[in-house]
């Protein structure tokens, strides 16, 4: 994989589960967002073991997004062909400075009015981001108790850096808003 991106200006590999409905959501709407000359790597996160834990990808699908051989952000679910179409357009993946965007993933549940407030922000600063909802997947809870110690949402991991509820200041430092 690092071969092929090596010399490229950008790069792109989705790292999918075979047979899961919402890979071959991200999936289909990848090939449907990109140009027709885009080169988008696939990988089945079942049968090649050696990329997502070098990048610390604990879900699938992935898309992880290259900038000359450096990983620059996850895009992580099944997100529509426009929003995916943005990505490869580089229109979501910067920050308010110019440089990369922190990956940023949200964990939420639909009755978080903190969750909306939080999205909300990150909208308005034009950061891109995931959202996970976690009342849809109990293991999906667990693991963010486990990982955090904290129960409450919504809860945003930043760059690796995790961040509990809506703490403006935190994460407009992280994001360097």
């Amino acid at each position: 994989m690092l071969q092929q991106l090596e010399g490229k200006e950008w790069g792109w590999v989705l790292l999918y589960k075979e047979g899961s409905d919402k890979s071959f959501c991200a999936l289909d709407n990848i090939r449907e967002g990109g140009k027709e000359d885009l080169e988008i790597m696939t990988a089945d996160v079942s049968r090649v073991r050696d990329i997502h834990p070098v990048y610390n990808i604990t879900s699938a699908p992935s898309l992880l997004v290259f900038r000359e051989g450096k990983l620059i952000n996850v895009v992580k679910g099944c997100h529509d062909k426009n929003y995916f179409s943005a990505v490869f357009n580089h229109l979501v993946s910067t920050a308010g400075d110019g440089t990369a965007q922190k990956s940023v993933t949200v964990y939420t549940t639909p009755s978080c009015t903190w969750c909306t407030t939080l999205k909300n922000h990150l909208r308005q600063k034009g950061v891109h981001f995931s959202e996970v909802d976690i009342s849809r997947d109990p293991k999906l809870a667990e693991e963010l108790v486990r990982e955090t110690g904290q129960q409450g949402v919504p809860q945003s991991k930043i760059g690796g850096e995790w961040v509990v509820g809506f703490d403006k200041n935190k994460i407009n430092n992280l994001l360097g808003i």
